[in-house]
């Protein structure tokens, strides 16, 4: 029964890796990655290099830190508050409602997001018209671009790890808080002394595994819903996006690899350092 799963793996996840050697190629489409002339590290000195290294590396890590902070926090939130409502219905209908952001595609997203913020037609333009103010360029001001990335990821996902962290609460023993409000304690007291404590070891594990992604972002994200507008590069241009578009103009696919390997060693490290601290702290909350 594990083998189809199994074999899933391999091919998807496994296999894969023999392709690392391309980030020390010079690759040539007819030679394979196999036969390719060797170049050492000369694809990673072109990625770190080139003058948006700091910048694409700046912006994917903190992009990646307000996504955990606030969408852990949200999440959290949430989850509490649909296990607090006493109509199940009504829980359950709130939960389908903020789940169905996760199942829409970036490109989807991207045009709801243009609805609201296109420069003649959109609908928070229109009410700053109506309101006396003058329109906005979103797409060419870069101002507003952090918070508008953080709100529509936000939105994207925080259904989704809540219904993650409502599972975790409904499995609670219920007696623990009978217990809690026999001693005198408040439903208040209940959830902060008790229910966010036993939520730790799930919240600490969810936020591992993120961080752990912290050098990779949602390429979908950065290149669809700013629509690719050469303006808001500063504050849109992640490592995917700009590995995406060096990629399109040079057709070097060894510093493709490179970057991806890049991330990918980073990534390893940060999840180690992370669990450790993790373990220091709280041997049971960690990976391992």
């Amino acid at each position: 029964m594990l083998l189809p799963g199994l074999l899933v793996l391999l091919v998807n996840n496994y296999l894969p890796m023999f392709g690392i050697v391309i980030a020390f190629k010079d690759y040539n489409y007819t030679k394979g990655f196999w036969k390719s002339d060797w170049v050492g590290f000369e694809n990673f000195k072109y990625l770190f290099n080139s003058k948006a290294a700091f910048q694409i590396t700046r912006n994917t890590i903190l992009y990646n830190l307000a996504f955990i902070v606030i969408a852990a926090t949200i999440a959290v939130a949430l989850a509490i508050i649909f296990n607090e409502l006493l109509n199940r219905r009504l829980s359950k209908l709130y939960q389908s409602v903020m789940f169905l952001p996760y199942f829409l595609s970036w490109v989807v997203i991207s045009y709801l997001v243009f609805a609201l913020l296109s420069s003649d037609m959109g609908f928070i333009n229109k009410l700053l018209v109506n309101s006396g103010m003058q329109p906005v360029e979103w797409y060419v001001d870069p101002r507003f671009w952090p918070l508008i990335i953080i709100l529509v990821n936000t939105w994207k996902w925080t259904g989704y790890d809540s219904i993650i962290y409502l599972a975790a609460i409904v499995g609670f023993d219920k007696s623990l808080y009978e217990a809690a409000a026999v001693d005198g304690a408040s439903r208040f007291q209940q959830i902060t002394k008790l229910m966010v404590p036993m939520m730790m070891p799930v919240i600490t594990i969810l936020t591992l595994i993120k961080v752990g992604r912290v050098f990779f972002t949602d390429f979908g994200l950065f290149f669809n819903i700013p629509r690719n507008s050469g303006p808001l590069f500063d504050v849109t241009n992640v490592i995917e996006t700009y590995v995406f578009r060096a990629l399109r103009h040079t057709g070097d696919i060894g510093m493709a690899s490179a970057a991806g390997f890049y991330q990918a060693i980073v990534g390893f490290i940060v999840v180690l350092t992370a669990n450790y601290i993790v373990r220091k702290i709280d041997k049971d909350s960690s990976l391992f």
